[in-house]
């Protein structure tokens, strides 16, 4: 990003001289695209088209840096009131107007706008300036008293509700009372006379709610949004959303203040938003919504449902010839798909914003392939342009196409596809009620008539949103798809009651269809359809590509594959790390090559010793002799043999790293309560089997002894190949015997031996001399040659202080974030997931769980100091990571950026993290 001036131009000062003043306030044609961090998106937009000489309303940017200071005090920049005046008599001296005053009152509106685009934040104001006295004067210069007494209502609504905090169900619900009263279908139906009544009820609906009157003085209307706005970058559903999308808190928000243009003068004006590109699926066309006699917010609220943005060229074919030709211009100046804002006025349009549009997942890959082969953007760039986490989308589950055939689920209706994918949810008809059962456990369908931004947090905790109204660029749909939630908008036939918590319908034989809070939904937002009970899902194509079972260069198969794979190559082709499984079976692990793994990080050999090997364990734990330990390690041996044949098969010519064992020996034994109650029945009835009991008495002494408080900083990982004689020897064993058999076999195993937990080189010296006897012996016994590697996973604190002393002994190090991430906090992911977490992520102290996304500031200290110690003192040491931070994509940068070979992780997330890994090196 470029560096971004905040103090205006001057001359080279000496000491002595006073720094220049900053510079708060911006006019439209001062800026440019490149300042979003000072003049936010939505306002480094309108200079960059007022640039271009687009037809763009006049107006100014408060920047980011006055939010900020006021943010800091609590109150504005004492300078801030002196500059928003002189540019607000410029802006009157362009329009030949003043602010709510004279014949010909100049109206403004007042939209905030961060460096990201987030819904969160405060709704747009229009129309201030209008009062008692100035609308009389706008319906005398406008010739349209309705057109006036609309537009005031709407302010008063407008600012009722996100200046001065009032609840909008109240003026919602006058609204609606006044149209079932009159017998208007919609708002347009209401007469001069009816809005004129409407603005009364409002003004007294601010008065009961707030205390005062609504303020009658234009600057005063301007000045109190200003400050809303500013306070809205603090408000809930802005933190909210800022921790979702990892958006940094410190930024603060610009204010953006333009001259208003009406949309709702006439069927000659109207408004409307466009997209240069679908923003659904990706495809070259004409995407937009359009209303006639509709003001600002009417399209994205979804309050009336729209026409195809095509049809405007029947109603008005000069204004939409010249937004086509805008639109081209925009998509090739920002060489992106382009998300705008329209206003035709009497004929006349007007733009009123544009910004890189949000867009679905399939829509970013089929557009990023798009524009590479226009030649607007490069291989590299078109790579930038994706992310992992909508790869990740595009690997959910579909609906089965046969689905409605099958009867298990009943076709209701159909809506607009406003965000695609496959939904499955309980209805539930409140913001409040989608968080409360989703902490539950359960999977919701928020279902809304229309959804606003209230319901931010609802739509977070929801599987998908279903509304009745609103089109694709409603405000649902828009935050669906930058949230990769499914979406259908516009099913008209539903009819939402949001109060009894219940949608009905009438059905094609006439009878009532009535699902209640509770009932199950499915909803497809790739083809609008919603249907009453649970559809079955199929594997994506996407998935299907990564399995090998579609042919991406097939002339039939979906553009959508065909631009997966050419992404996935060029990363492929770029990227340094490289990318392995998290695999324990060696079903698992030809899974995990076909998604295209480079080999196995983490063979976890702990997940072969349940089912009915857990009696050889209890022998082993029971044994009082070395004869028994040396039965139950023999019994066990051929078993883990097989087991890494089959993995060395599944994974021949690649690596495999495997793990010894690692978590407490007491996790193979009857819970303790359990076996006690037994042994307590056992002894109280009388012609028990004796040897039964015995093996429980025994049992319960062994349990009793190995129990303890914290056992996951207990006997485990290293220790236990101490402490238990003959463990880790027979597990070398069957790895090195293992490897053999596939080398007589013809094969090409590349074992790795991993040793868990270790804190000092001490531990691992032990640990690799008796590893090395055994791998010699079976070598000079099999008269093969294994190179089997020796290494540790660092996932204590010590250990990664200690790296450079333990890589004297290492051949590689894998990181192990999960541990580390435990021990470097002090507190069990399986614990606190469910007490202090949830408080922890509301209050800010964690943006994201560190479970989740590396620790950069802490752990990932740890795992830097560890790279450049280890590496210190083994140059060519070979390091990874098998925490499942490995498949995260703000992770995968990270490790690339510390200078580790692999990650590791999850079959399923190995393409996530093949992409995430080309990305960081091409960035």
């Amino acid at each position: 990003m470029p560096e971004i001036q905040t103090r205006a131009p001057s001359l080279t000062l000496d000491a002595n001289t006073p720094a220049p003043p900053v510079k708060y306030v911006y006019d439209f044609s001062e800026g440019n695209k490149d300042l979003k961090e000072l003049l936010g998106g939505k306002g480094a937009n309108l200079a960059e088209m007022t640039r271009l000489g687009l037809p763009v309303p006049p107006g100014f940017t408060i920047t980011t840096e006055a939010c900020r200071a006021y943010l800091r005090t609590g109150a504005e920049p004492p300078e801030l009131r002196d500059e928003v005046s002189a540019h607000l008599a410029s802006l009157e001296a362009t329009m030949g107007k003043r602010l709510g005053t004279g014949a010909d009152p100049l109206l403004v509106s007042v939209r905030s706008g961060a460096k990201f685009s987030m819904p969160g934040m405060m709704d747009t104001v229009l129309n201030i300036g209008l009062s008692d006295e100035s609308v009389d004067a706008l319906a005398r210069q406008s010739g349209n008293e309705r057109f006036a007494w609309d537009s005031y209502r709407r302010l008063i609504q407008m600012f009722g509700k996100t200046v001065l905090g009032v609840d909008g169900d109240l003026f919602e619900d006058r609204i609606e009372e006044l149209k079932r009263a009159v017998g208007a279908a919609t708002d347009v139906e209401l007469t001069a006379g009816h809005l004129r009544e409407l603005v009364a009820d409002f003004k007294r609906i601010v008065r009961e709610q707030t205390g005062r009157d609504f303020p009658q003085e234009p600057r005063e209307q301007m000045d109190l949004a200003i400050q809303a706005v500013f306070d809205s970058w603090n408000g809930d559903r802005a933190r909210l959303y800022r921790r979702q999308e990892r958006i940094p808190n410190d930024l603060g928000t610009a204010v953006n203040i333009c001259a208003m243009v009406f949309g709702n003068l006439g069927p000659d004006s109207g408004t409307g938003v466009a997209f240069t590109r679908d923003p659904a699926g990706g495809h070259q066309g004409v995407y937009g919504d359009y209303l006639c006699n509709a003001q600002g917010e009417d399209v994205v609220a979804g309050i009336r449902n729209t026409v195809p943005l095509a049809e405007l060229e029947a109603l008005d074919k000069t204004s939409y010839d010249q937004l086509m030709s805008i639109m081209e211009t925009l998509e090739n100046h920002y060489r992106d798909l382009c998300d705008i804002e329209f206003t035709i006025e009497r004929g006349k349009l007007w733009m009123l914003q544009t910004r890189v549009g949000k867009r679905t997942a399939a829509a970013a890959f089929r557009i990023a392939t798009q524009l590479a082969d226009q030649g607007l953007i490069s291989e590299a760039e078109a790579l930038q342009r994706v992310t992992g986490a909508q790869l990740a989308q595009l690997m959910f589950p579909r609906f089965d196409n046969g689905a409605d055939a099958t009867g298990a689920a009943t076709h209701l209706a159909t809506g607009l596809a406003a965000s695609p994918g496959a939904a499955v949810g309980r209805a539930v008809f409140s913001s409040e009620a989608a968080v409360a059962w989703a902490g539950r456990g359960e999977r919701v369908i928020l279902v809304r008539r229309e959804t606003n931004p209230d319901d931010l947090d609802g739509m977070l905790a929801a599987e998908g949103i279903l509304t009745s109204r609103g089109g694709k660029t409603s405000h649902a749909a828009v935050v669906a798809r930058g949230m990769g939630k499914t979406c259908v908008c516009g099913a008209e036939a539903l009819e939402v009651d949001t109060k009894a918590r219940r949608l009905s319908l009438t059905d094609r034989n006439g009878d009532a269809v009535v699902i209640g809070e509770g009932d199950l939904i499915s909803i497809d937002g790739s083809s609008g359809k919603v249907y009453a009970g649970e559809v079955p899902v199929v594997p994506s194509e996407v998935v299907e590509y990564f399995e090998g079972g579609v042919d991406p260069l097939a002339p039939d198969t979906d553009d959508l594959v065909r631009a997966v794979h050419r992404i996935m190559t060029f990363a492929d082709n770029v990227r340094r790390l490289r990318v392995r499984a998290n695999a324990d079976t060696a079903e698992d692990a030809a899974r995990a090559r076909r998604f295209g793994a480079e080999g196995i990080g983490l063979c976890r050999t702990e997940h072969m010793f349940l089912g009915e090997r857990r009696e050889l364990v209890e022998h082993l734990i029971l044994a009082g002799t070395d004869e028994e330990r040396a039965a139950a390690l023999t019994a066990l041996l051929p078993l883990q043999r097989a087991d890494f044949t089959e993995i060395f098969e599944a994974m021949d010519g690649l690596p495999v790293t495997v793990r010894l064992l690692d978590p407490p020996l007491h996790e193979f034994l009857p819970d303790l309560t359990e076996l006690s109650v037994r042994v307590a029945l056992n002894d109280a009835t009388p012609g028990t089997d004796p040897d039964t009991a015995d093996t429980d008495h025994r049992l319960l002494a062994a349990v009793q002894r190995l129990h303890e408080q914290n056992p996951m900083l207990g006997l485990r990982g290293v220790r236990l190949g101490l402490v238990i004689p003959g463990l880790f020897s027979m597990q070398v064993r069957a790895i090195g015997e293992a490897a053999a058999d596939r080398r007589e076999a013809g094969g090409d195993p590349r074992a790795e031996i991993m040793i868990p937990l270790v804190g000092t080189v001490q531990e691992l010296e032990l640990v690799r001399d008796e590893a090395e006897q055994i791998i010699a012996s079976i070598e000079r016994e099999r008269g093969v040659s294994l190179a089997i590697t020796l290494g540790t996973m660092i996932e204590l604190p010590r250990a990664a202080l200690t790296a450079g002393q333990i890589a004297e002994s290492a051949d590689f190090f894998s990181f192990g974030t999960n541990d580390l991430t435990q021990t470097v906090w002090g507190f069990s992911r399986d614990d606190v997931e469910g007490s202090f977490f949830s408080a922890y992520l509301e209050k800010g102290v964690f943006g994201v769980s560190p479970f989740e996304t590396i620790d950069v500031d802490g752990v990932g200290a740890l795992v830097r100091a560890a790279v450049r110690a280890g590496r210190a003192t083994r140059p060519d040491l070979k390091l990874g990571v098998c925490g499942e931070h490995g498949g995260d994509p703000y992770s995968v940068h990270f490790f690339h950026e510390a200078g580790l070979d692999y990650v590791s992780c999850s079959p399923f997330r190995i393409p996530v993290a093949r992409l995430e890994a080309g990305r960081a090196a091409a960035d």
